[in-house]
Parts: structure tokens; C-alpha cells; sequence
């Protein structure tokens, strides 16, 4: 199934796609997609529920996400691009839950910035509480799939000391959704072709078959440092075709537009601006 949170900023509901891609209601059945609910997402008739009409701008699939968890350097194609050797472990970042949007809402350049950048990844959502979980269980944690944009400021990640938070981190840099879509619907999370674009003109293609830490052994892997709650998301790692990577180095400015998507689960667009 594919799970959405439609509605204003900070008052989102909960709603489910149908078969043809209408939006449906679901704020009868549940109160909002997060938390514990992620455990036991409804199984429900899709189509007995409200058509919601209109087009409502789309929320991050997720509420009240308690962790954001970036992976850094998981394709092989990408390390290349920018200079540097597979890591031998996942690398592991946060992102501030207050970097979170939903899939359509502006980025904004925060002051300051001269070069932030793009990055379409594949988010895991966790939907059962994990800790010290085996590569082999790790997939039954996963309540689904979505897509994140980790928009990055480069010379704050890297050029101002300390770690990569400082350039993971800035407000509306975690753009987030439209859907939340579970394993049984997703298939082959491996395999899945990951694009952006940047004014129409290709920039990004991948695939998560290229990752150098599949998505269970990231699972694993994190559990065995942190516990995993539900509503935790992992962005996993992006493909080749990032400005830093661009020669000349290509770095969003006002009026860009970023266009993504991944095969299953939906598309993004974001339009850039200055932050006031």
C-alpha cells in the first residue's frame, strides 16, 4: 500500500492512494501514520474510504519522526566520483528532525551558503523497535520505503570542522515522501532506478543495486550502536551526479528546481530559495 499524511504544515492527516493514485482518507481508521501504528499499518478496503478532494499539498509521509539517520558514501559509483575510497563501514550521520519537509515544499539556501547541493536517496522507515537485530531479521523492522532529498551544504559539511551535521542539518534540507510504500507492494529494494534533475536536465542516475551496504546490513548495522524506534528514517546513500562531483562543481541556486524519483515510490519536486 502507499500511505500519505496530506494537509497543511503541522496538520496533516493520514490518507492511503487507491488503485487508480486517488487520495483517500484515512483519519477514521487511524490518527496519523506514526509511532506504534507503523508496526501494524491498517490493512483496510481502500475503496470504502472518502475520496479527499482536490489536490492537498503532501506532508512527509511520517509524523513525528524521532531520528533521521544519513549513510554516507553507500554507492560505489558515487565515492568514485568524488575522489574517495569505499568505506569499510557505513559512515554514519544525523540530520536534525527540524531539516524535515514534505516532498514538494521549497528548499531554502540558508545564509551564507555558496554551495548546497543535492542528493536523492532511498529512506528506510523502521516500524518495529530494533536493537542488536541479525542482517537476516533486519527487513522484518522495515515498515517501508520513501524517498529523501539530503540537501547539503558542502562548506558547512566539510570546510568549518566538526562533523557533517552542520551541513545535513539546515532547515528544509530533509525533504521527505510523497509515500510511504510497504515491502509486500515495493518488491526488490535492491533494484530500484533512482533519478534527479536539475531545471530538467539530467544530474542524477542510479541505482540501489550500486549501494556498497545493502539495506539490511544497514539496519543491522545501526542497531548494534542505537535502537531503532518506529517513525526512525535512514537515508541511505546517494548515486553519482551530485554538484560537488560536477566539473566545474554545479551548486543549487534561487530559482533552481530539483525533480526526483524512485522506481515505486513516487516523485519530488522542490523549487530553491533564499532563506530570509
Amino acid at each position: 500500500m502507499k500511505f500519505v499524511r496530506y494537509g497543511e504544515l503541522g496538520h496533516e492527516k493520514p490518507g492511503v492512494l487507491d488503485a487508480s493514485g486517488a487520495l483517500r482518507d484515512l483519519s477514521d481508521v487511524i490518527e496519523d501514520i506514526a509511532g506504534d501504528i507503523l508496526a501494524a499499518l491498517p490493512d483496510v478496503d481502500v475503496n470504502a474510504l472518502p475520496e479527499v478532494p482536490g489536490a492537498p499539498r503532501l506532508g512527509p509521509p511520517v509524523g513525528r519522526v524521532g531520528k533521521l539517520i544519513g549513510i554516507g558514501l553507500n554507492y560505489y559509483d558515487h565515492a568514485a566520483e568524488v575522489g574517495l575510497e569505499p568505506p569499510k563501514e557505513p559512515i554514519i550521520f544525523m540530520k536534525a528532525t527540524s531539516s524535515i519537509t514534505g516532498p514538494n515544499d521549497p528548499v531554502y539556501l540558508p545564509r551564507g551558503s555558496v554551495k548546497s547541493d543535492w542528493e536523492v536517496e532511498l529512506g528506510v522507515v523502521i516500524g518495529k523497535r530494533a536493537k542488536y537485530v541479525s542482517e537476516a531479521d533486519a527487513l522484518a523492522h522495515v515498515a517501508g520505503y520513501t524517498i529523501v532529498n539530503d540537501v547539503s551544504e558542502r562548506a558547512f559539511q566539510t570546510e568549518r570542522g566538526g562533523q557533517w551535521t552542520k551541513g545535513k542539518s539546515c532547515d528544509s534540507f530533509g525533504p521527505i515522501g510523497p509515500w510511504l510504500v510497504t515491502p509486500d507492494e515495493l518488491g526488490d529494494v535492491q533494484a530500484l532506478d533512482m533519478v534527479l534533475d536539475l531545471n530538467g536536465e539530467p544530474a542524477q542516475r542510479g541505482s540501489t543495486s550500486s549501494m556498497i551496504f545493502g539495506v539490511a546490513e544497514v539496519v543491522s548495522y545501526l542497531s548494534q550502536m542505537m535502537t531503532l524506534h518506529p517513525g526512525d528514517i535512514i537515508a541511505t546513500g546517494t548515486p553519482p551526479g551530485v554538484g560537488m562531483g560536477m566539473k566545474p562543481p554545479r551548486f543549487l541556486r534561487e530559482g533552481d528546481v530539483m525533480t526526483l524519483a524512485i522506481a515505486g515510490l513516487g516523485a519530488q519536486r522542490q523549487e530553491v530559495r533564499q532563506d530570509a
